[in-house]
């Protein structure tokens, strides 16, 4: 019954069928099967009993009734669910795992997992994209720094950003400042304090598309922190420390509500620190599994 009301859900057209009217096609006068055309059958395709599962499965997992890390119930469960065989249900589980929505085990100890989308997942795809366009890391550092300080000033006009805000990015510093003498640990706490500004802004689609973008410049200043610190050529005490006061001075106006000196802090500190990682890395893209194994000159 479950699967009849979904099925119903998403048939294109009703048992009463489809007439012609001034506006087009509508209800009365059916065209279907071998009387319609091939376009118009093309375009009221009834959808496959695999997708309306997946769709119905997907739906649970962003409305948030299966939770990150949830396993799915047991095949012989989902099927007697559905009234489906099992060929129909791992086709609609594979069409989620190619979405990213589900990771499937398999052997002894299979299942499926749930995967809630997050920003970083975005940052996966969004680093597929930038890679097949052979962008380089310095178009990705312009669109930070572009669209960062929004976030900033958005920070500033938060009505509970003294419980919201302040206290989150006033930790970051007091941890950045502990661990001034590591320079990739600074770094990577250096770079959580943007991606938290960003987190807070308030504005969800803000957060997940500047999140994505955050997520792979952090990565990319990861990549640079180790390398340059292998070498002894990372930014010296009196560089970090000129970070930490920029971020002071960017947590005080925001928590003073001042949204455009905000953007203006943010945005002259993002031109001055991206340049450090800039400097031998202007030519690089970004592969998509950068986010673990690394980057690729463009020339190579």
């Amino acid at each position: 019954m479950l699967l009849r009301r979904a099925y119903d859900a998403v048939r294109p057209h009703s048992r009463a069928g489809w007439c012609r009217t001034r506006a087009g096609i509508g209800r009365g006068d059916a065209v279907t099967g071998a009387d319609a055309p091939k376009t118009q059958r093309a375009q009221f395709r009834q959808p496959r009993v695999a997708e309306v599962i997946a769709g119905i499965i997907r739906d649970r997992i962003i409305d948030g009734e299966l939770a990150n890390g949830d396993s799915l119930p047991k095949q012989e469960d989902l099927m007697a669910e559905f009234g489906i065989s099992r060929p129909t249900l791992r086709e609609a589980l594979r069409q989620l795992e190619n979405e990213g929505l589900l990771t499937v085990r398999r052997g002894s100890i299979g299942g499926s997992i749930v995967e809630v989308p997050t920003a970083e997942s975005a940052a996966y795809t969004f680093g597929l994209v930038l890679q097949s366009r052979r962008a380089p890391i310095s178009d990705l550092a312009n669109a930070i720094e572009q669209i960062e300080p929004i976030a900033a000033s958005l920070c500033a006009a938060r009505d509970d950003r003294d419980e919201e805000v302040i206290p989150l990015l006033r930790a970051n510093i007091k941890e950045a400042t502990a661990a001034i003498g590591d320079g990739e640990r600074f770094t990577t706490l250096s770079r959580r304090f943007h991606e938290d500004l960003v987190g807070a802004c308030g504005n969800e689609t803000l957060n997940v598309m500047v999140g994505a973008l955050e997520s792979l410049w952090s990565e990319q200043e990861r990549q640079w922190a180790a390398r340059v610190s292998a070498e002894g050529r990372y930014p010296d005490e009196g560089r970090r420390h000129r970070v930490l006061e920029a971020h002071s001075s960017l947590v005080d106006a925001i928590a003073a509500g001042d949204a455009n000196t905000a953007r203006k802090i943010d945005a002259g500190h993002l031109a001055r620190s991206q340049r450090y990682a800039l400097e031998d890395s202007e030519t690089l893209v970004i592969r998509a599994t950068s986010l673990r194994n690394g980057l690729r000159d463009l020339g190579s």
